[in-house]
């Protein structure tokens, strides 16, 4: 059965969507408010935290996905650049670091403009790429920060560890 047929209507705002997603995958949930809820989603390597938003004012579904990453403050450089040579490779959503936070972090909009309903199907995806986009790029931001690695060799070492793996 889709994931979709479980739901009777079909004006079902996006973050209900994601709350019975949440609770389908037993995922810790905390519905933060009508347009927003944050949940946990463990991973090989991290456990990451994923917040969605809604915002009816350009109605766009965003969906941020991060985990902690306290690089060397002289190792930021090499790590911006491994982000500039990932972000090359990320067909949908894009990475960036926020220092402050000492948050790698993985944004995505889903814009839904006109009055278009998202799907469980595509909220579902939207989880899964985040979450994958993450597992596939995290060997690579550490080789970089802890292993001395230029930024390329640590993409084609994680590209091909991810791809032995499968």
């Amino acid at each position: 059965m889709a994931l979709s047929e479980t739901y009777l209507e079909d004006d079902l705002h996006p973050i209900d969507i994601v709350e019975t997603l949440a609770a389908h995958h037993d995922w810790d949930f905390d519905r933060i408010g009508d347009d927003q809820i944050a949940m946990a989603v463990e991973g090989q390597w991290r456990t990451y935290s994923i917040t969605l938003a809604w915002s009816d004012y350009d109605e766009t579904l965003r969906m941020v996905c991060t985990f902690e990453m306290e690089p060397p403050e002289e190792k930021l450089p090499q790590l911006y650049e491994a982000l500039n040579a990932v972000n090359d490779r990320c067909w949908a959503g894009a990475f960036t670091f926020w220092a402050e936070q000492q948050l790698m972090v993985y944004r995505y909009g889903l814009l839904l403009a006109g009055g278009q309903a998202a799907s469980a199907e595509q909220i579902n995806t939207l989880i899964s790429a985040a979450v994958s986009s993450a597992e596939r790029f995290y060997p690579a931001f550490q080789l970089v920060v802890w292993g001395d690695r230029p930024a390329e060799q640590a993409l084609q070492i994680a590209m091909a560890e991810a791809y032995g793996t499968a």
